[in-house]
This record gives C-alpha cells, structure tokens and sequence, in this order.
C-alpha cells in the first residue's frame, strides 16, 4: 500500500490561503494507488493494461468536469411534468443538463452499464469481469452516487433478460439495455418495493391478469428509483396464484407501447429524499400496465434475488467509492490546513481520526473486490466460489454501507463547519451515504440473510473459513506468528456464526455475528494483499491494516489502559506517511505488543 493521500498537486489552493483546499481538480484514480494494487492482483495483465488508461481518464473527470456536474445535478433536482406544453396528459421528468452530462459518461463514454455483458466497450473484444467493471463503479461513484442506481439496476435488467427472458423479449429489449449509443440507450428500472411490504417481498398486492400473449398489472409501487426507465422489472401476482414469494412472477414492463404511447402506469409523484436528489425516485401506480412474464412464474422472486444480490454487491462497492472520497477529503485538509502553529496530520489527534477514516475504507474496498471475484469465479462455474459469495455479498453490504455513515460524517468533521455547507461535497457524501444501508434491504434485514439464510440454510460459512485459510497458506512471508493469529480469529469468528445461526433465540446477534466475519475476512484479505504487493513492489505496509483491523475491529481491550505506544506511533508514521516498508520491518510492527 502506498499512502492514501490527496493529489497535492492537483488540490486548488484558495486565494486567501486560510481555508484548506478541496478535492476539485484531483485525479481519483492517480490519488489512489491501493486501487492499482488491488487491480493487478485481481485482473490479468492484459485487461489491467487495456482499462487503466481509461481509468485514468475517468479518475481525473470524477475529479473535475463531472464533480461539477454532480454537484449542479444534486442542486436542481428533477421535476415531474404531469402534461406536455400542448396540454395533453402525457408524463415527463425534466432533468438540469448537467445530469444529462453524467450519463453520457456512465453510459457512453465508459458504458458501466454494460461491461459484464456485451462485448466491445471501450475496445475490449471480450466482456469485462466484475472485478473490472467495479474499478469504473468505484471511481465514478467518487463524484456521483446518484446516477449509480440507474447504471446499477439498467445493468441488472439486461442480466434479468438475459438469463431468463424468451428470445422473442432478448431480442426486443436486450440490446437496447446495454447500448452505449445515448440515441439507442434504454435505461431500465427496478420497481419491488410496496406500502404493504417493503422487505417482506411475499405480502405484496401488485396484480397481474392475463390478457393473450402479455399480461395487465394492477396496484402500486411505493419507492420506484429511475422513475421514468424505459424498461422495468417488477414483481407482481399472478392472478389466482398462491400466497407468499412463490407466487410472485417476473415482469418486463415497458414505458412506452409499440405505437409510442405511453404504458398504462403514472407517476403519481417524486420523492423528496434525503440524498441523491440527482436522480428521480417516485411513486407509480400501475392502472392495467402491459407487461411480459420473464421467466417461470413460480420462481419470480428467485430470479429478482439474482438481481438484488448483484446490486448489493455493487451497493458496497458505491458505498465503499463514498469512503474513498471523504478519505480524499480528509486528507487534503490535514496535509493543508494549518492550526495552532501545525499542519492536522501532525496532530496526535488528526492522525487518529485521519487512521480511523482510512481503515473502514480500505477494508470496504478489499472486501468489494474479493466479492467481486467470486462472482467472477462462480459466473465461470466454481461452485465453491458460488457458496462464498453468497456469503461474501450480504456481509459486505451489511458493514460497508454502515461504515460509510460514519466516515463520511467524520471526514465532514475533519474540515469543521464549513464541511456542513453544501458548496463542499463533505455534506452531499454524507447524505447519500445513508441510502446504502436502507437500499436492497436494510442491516437488520441483510443481517438475518447473512446467518439465517447464508450460513443457516446454507452453510456458506465453511467456504469462507477454507478461502480464509487458503489465503493464509498462500501468504508465505508474511510472519507465521501473525498468520497463526488469524487463523484462530477466523475459526472463532465462523463458529460465532454458526451458534448464532443454529439457535432461534440468538438473532438479536445477527449483526455482531456478521460485523465479526467482515472484520475477519478483512485482516485476512490485507495480509493476503500485502504478500502480493510486497513480492511485486517490495512494500508491505497493507499488512499493517490488518494489524489494525484485529486491534480495533476486532480486540475488546481494557477501556483504562493507554493505547498510545512506540508501535501505534509507528504504524501511524508508515500509513500516513510516503514512505514504502518491506515484510521484515511491518512484519515486527504487527507481531509487537
């Protein structure tokens, strides 16, 4: 790991020269080497070799013109027109230009949308990992979480069609859905959630009647994010099916009808939300819709979980981009801002905050990409990868999202009042950071799935415990006396789970069982890392995290004892600091008391 520190560079001093810059102007991708390093681990050469220059291009306009525009967008909200100007009851939502201009980059420039499933974007011949595409997700979620939903769920619907649709659907819709031509483009939505359900998907009301080759739907959706999509996937059900999940189908619902007019759905209204206001989330009530069952009908929801665990996944990776840039943010004031005669990061007080931003986020961002590979392993038929990452999934949607609460508000923190002003991105990061742990499920609910269903039902525990060890095994400089330790944290932290899991009466523990294993797969990820990166660049310092992630993630500790030492200083010199630090010198920080 190289230090985690704003590109000074780049940062735009203020005239006055009292106020500590900002990130405008800085390349989140240059800024940031740990995602390199992670990305040279995880990707072949050849793929790292093609996107990182397009990655660097997307890094410095997530630092600029898009950051610009995000900030425009997230003042000028859209608004729903609910006639055209000749009087006619013909819906739209009118969107500031400068949203206008984050799609064009998220969909045509860099088409995230579409990079796990159609060949060709940005001149690869093949599609991309997961892996890949996330490296875009994180860097352009560093300027705009908002528009992320829409890449998000337009990139889960072309999966859904995929997967499970007729040929006569694919070849209506499927193309269109991961088009990176903006005048072909058709960006799709995600409408599940209802007053009478929200989490509890098996008591919706939706209705669905069949009418020759489609189907009618009627009823309301409550919470529908790209209101205005131009295809949707939604649950409803069948009329005269059975109560609970199975009896919810799959749907394709367009926005507009082969004629052009619009579909038999309104949006009733837009939602006034707490953060991403860039983006249009409303209420739709759905008034005899036309619809195309996706798939068997019985196993609607089955098919609409492939599609809300992938989001989960991509929610932890956004959530963990949301960290990233606080961390930007941090650092830029303490390396800049002078108090008391002393720049912040030289206060003992500064380095300690600046370390507990760091560690959250560089746990968010191993843990994203290790999830990532599975999925890129199961989707290449390892069925041990399968049952890892349905493990790996809910957990790290579970703490990174909740991680990224706090850290965005101590980083806003980290610049004082004025981080509270909405002319800094500190206060846009910290609203939208509270969407994370309510979207796709909220901690209590992504919790019980983690143990009840995951390790419960499941017993995906057991994979995680034999990659853990398997990691361990393959970090042979790393010292045997620290590997040993975190063997024994692993297995505590899988039998934890499994009690919690095995017994009724424990599900109040659900969240501290899930929180351990995150913490735990993460120290285990760092010192796997720090192997890799040490044998290819001789720095070693990521095991350091993972010295970090035991002591505070995981360690009780007497709450009267004096935590400060000459090891914690050290460690504290290293993380912060530029210098780079071979296994043996990192090695005796870690082991030392």
């Amino acid at each position: 790991m190289q230090p985690l520190k704003a590109d000074r560079s780049a940062a735009m001093a203020t005239p006055s020269g009292l106020l500590a810059p900002d990130t405008s102007g800085m390349n989140f991708y240059r800024a940031d080497p740990a995602l390199t390093d992670l990305l040279r681990i995880h990707l072949s050469e050849a793929i790292f070799n093609h996107i990182e220059p397009h990655l660097d291009r997307l890094g410095g306009l997530a630092g600029g013109f898009l950051d610009e525009c995000a900030r425009l967008a997230d003042h000028h909200p859209p608004v729903l027109h609910q006639r055209d100007r000749f009087g006619r009851d013909v819906q739209g939502i009118e969107y500031h230009p400068a949203y206008r201009e984050l799609e064009k980059a998220a969909f045509g420039e860099f088409g995230i949308h579409a990079m796990s499933i159609r060949k060709g974007i940005l001149g690869w011949p093949d599609k991309y990992p997961v892996v890949a595409k996330h490296a875009f997700t994180f860097l352009f979620n560093q300027t705009e979480f908002g528009l992320g939903c829409p890449i998000n769920v337009t990139d889960g619907c072309a999966k859904l069609l995929s997967n499970f649709g007729s040929e006569a659907l694919k070849a209506k819709y499927l193309d269109g859905l991961t088009q990176t031509d903006m005048a072909k483009l058709t960006q799709g939505g995600q409408f599940m959630t209802e007053k009478e359900g929200g989490s509890d998907v098996g008591t919706l009301t939706t209705k669905a009647v069949k009418e020759g080759d489609h189907w009618r739907l009627y009823g309301e959706k409550w919470f529908c994010s790209n209101a205005d999509a131009k295809v949707v996937m939604l649950l409803a059900r069948p009329e005269g099916a059975e109560g609970g999940t199975r009896g919810v189908g799959l749907f394709l619902m367009p926005r507009f009808l082969d004629e052009g007019a619009q579909n038999h759905y309104r949006i009733v209204r837009l939602k006034d939300k707490l953060g991403t206001r860039s983006m249009a989330s409303g209420e739709i009530k759905l008034e005899g819709a036309i619809a195309y069952a996706v798939g068997r009908l019985d196993r609607g929801f089955v098919q609409m979980a492939e599609m809300v665990n992938s989001s989960r996944l991509s929610n932890g990776v956004k959530s963990t981009a949301l960290m990233r840039r606080a961390c930007h943010d941090a650092m830029t004031v303490a390396t800049n801002r002078v108090v008391f005669g002393r720049r912040i990061i030289d206060l003992p007080l500064g380095r300690r905050q600046l370390l507990k931003i760091m560690l959250p986020t560089e746990q968010g961002l191993s843990l994203s990409f290790l999830t990532a590979d599975a999925l890129d392993r199961a989707e290449a038929g390892s069925q041990d990868a399968a049952a890892l990452l349905r493990i790996l999934t809910p957990t790290l949607k579970f703490r990174a999202t909740r991680d990224a609460r706090k850290v965005c508000g101590d980083a806003l923190e980290m610049r004082g009042g004025i981080g509270y002003i909405e002319e800094f991105a500190t206060a846009r990061l910290l609203r939208d950071a509270h969407l994370g742990s309510i979207w796709e499920g909220t901690g209590n609910i992504v919790a019980l799935d983690a143990l009840k269903r995951a390790v419960g039902r499941h017993g995906a525990e057991s994979a995680l415990a034999a990659d853990l060890h398997a990691r361990l095994d393959d970090s042979a400089d790393v010292p045997v006396a620290w590997r040993d330790r975190l063997r024994g944290l692993t297995d505590r932290a899988v039998e934890f789970a499994r009690a919690v899991a095995g017994r009724a009466d424990n599900e109040a523990e659900a969240r501290r069982a899930t929180s351990l294993l995150y913490h735990v797969a993460s120290a285990v990820a760092f010192s796997w890392e720090a192997n890799r990166i040490h044998a290819r660049r001789g720095d070693a310092r990521r095991l350091l995290l993972s010295r970090l992630a035991v002591d505070h993630r995981l360690g009780s500790g007497d709450p009267f004892r004096l935590a400060e030492n000459s090891t914690q200083g050290a460690i504290e010199d290293l993380l912060l600091g530029a210098r780079a630090a071979g296994m043996a010198e990192v090695g005796e920080l870690v082991c030392a008391a």
